[in-house]
């Protein structure tokens, strides 16, 4: 019996990281919500004019000779959305070394569903809106809100086993890899070739920091901040730097907790998911509904979004999962059904915040803006209610009788 309470035990210990992580996601896509409800609200309010030119006012940030003016809005996307990429970096770079995504076997499956999960909703995007003014967002629908998706699992949690929990969590770290790497392709107007030069020299030395053992997060900071600038000179988004920088940071194989990424990794998980993103939301969400639904029910950057999202990503992640396991090249997590993926990779369709911050890319024109905003949060929010209901509804595996 003692052997037994002992095996619980260390059993509870290994797994306690990763329920306190989803509790924290489950938490954040409450306030994700809430900020996207008064997002909303205000933007379809008497002062939705002043709640427009708040987002709107200049800052000037720098000494004389090198000063930078943007936007508040800006400002929120450009640098600090770069502390969520950074923590997106550093989940990316945890999992490879020693979690999910460490081995060629253990991150086939989930590597394979994040990439149909991209491709599948951007064919359907371009199926509705190839030559059209929309066809430059077809990345829109590509992504996945592990927030959101993670907060909804937990509403459903007793019909769902805790290794779909793993899958969805390692398929959207994936698929936030995708995201970036389309972003840094895709979406960049032009290239500054010096200054990418000076990136790469500030990565470089970085990079040196970290093989010769340098753990103070110090130099590392500094590395940054200044990597930031000249990949925001350059032409490729600024967040990027935040991957980048995050590839740099030292962890230890072993998983240990006082490894300087798993350290910073736990200062900005609180930060992101209850200031960043919700500040975020709060300037991204808003869209007047009057007179925008009605015309973007008749536009084909709408339903390319939304269909995208709601059909195209359970389509693709589903479809590409089971070919690999058919293929033999990975296996189902045990305990888990077809059904029950199928039910979890509809929950992928909810894309906000990484959709919302690529359709910020991808047009100028706030006409288009407001149109694929509109098909985000719709897409979203019926791939929530589609997703919570065949989460409970997916039967489990079928089990052969004992004889």
């Amino acid at each position: 019996m003692q052997d037994l309470e002992t095996s619980f035990g260390r059993l509870a210990g290994l797994t306690r990281p990763f329920a306190a992580f989803a509790h924290q996601q489950w938490s954040g896509g409450v306030m994700l919500m809430i900020c996207a409800v008064i997002a909303l609200a205000a933007a379809n309010s008497p002062w939705a004019a002043g709640w427009a030119h708040f987002w709107h006012i200049p800052i000037t940030v720098g000494a004389p000779g090198l000063r930078i003016e943007h936007t508040l809005a800006h400002w929120i996307n450009d640098g600090l959305m770069v502390l969520f990429f950074l923590l997106v970096g550093l989940e990316i770079k945890r999992e490879m070394v020693c979690g999910e995504l460490s081995t060629v076997r253990k991150a086939l499956l989930p590597i394979a569903a994040a990439v149909g999960g991209m491709a599948a909703p951007a064919l359907i995007f371009t199926w509705f809106n190839h030559g059209g003014s929309g066809s430059s967002g077809w990345g829109i629908p590509t992504a996945t809100d592990i927030a959101f998706a993670l907060g909804v699992m937990r509403l459903v949690a007793g019909r769902i086993p805790a290794a779909l929990f793993v899958f969805l969590t390692a398929l959207a770290i994936a698929d936030d890899l995708g995201a970036v790497i389309v972003i840094a392709l895709f979406y960049t107007a032009s290239i500054q070739w010096d200054a990418i030069l000076g990136a790469a020299v500030v990565l470089a030395v970085l990079t040196t920091l970290n093989r010769l053992k340098v753990t103070h997060g110090l130099p590392y900071a500094v590395g940054g901040i200044v990597l930031w600038a000249l990949v925001l000179a350059s032409g490729v988004h600024a967040t990027v730097a935040g991957v980048l920088l995050a590839l740099t940071i030292p962890i230890r194989s072993d998983a240990d907790h006082a490894s300087t990424l798993h350290r910073w990794e736990h200062a900005l998980h609180p930060w992101t998911t209850f200031v960043i993103l919700p500040v975020f939301a709060l300037a991204n969400a808003g869209v007047a509904l009057s007179g925008n639904l009605a015309a973007a029910l008749h536009d084909a950057l709408f339903w390319g979004v939304a269909l995208g999202l709601v059909v195209g990503k359970p389509l693709g992640i589903t479809l590409l999962a089971w070919l690999t396991v058919r293929s033999g090249l990975a296996s189902l997590p045990a305990g888990v059904s077809w059904a029950q993926v199928a039910a979890v990779s509809a929950l992928g369709g909810i894309g906000f915040t990484m959709s919302l911050f690529i359709g910020s890319l991808a047009f100028t024109d706030e006409r288009l803006i407001d149109v694929a905003k509109l098909g985000i949060i719709f897409g979203s929010l019926a791939a929530a209610l589609i997703g919570a209901a065949a989460c409970a509804l997916a039967p489990g595996p079928r089990t052969e009788p004992s004889r």
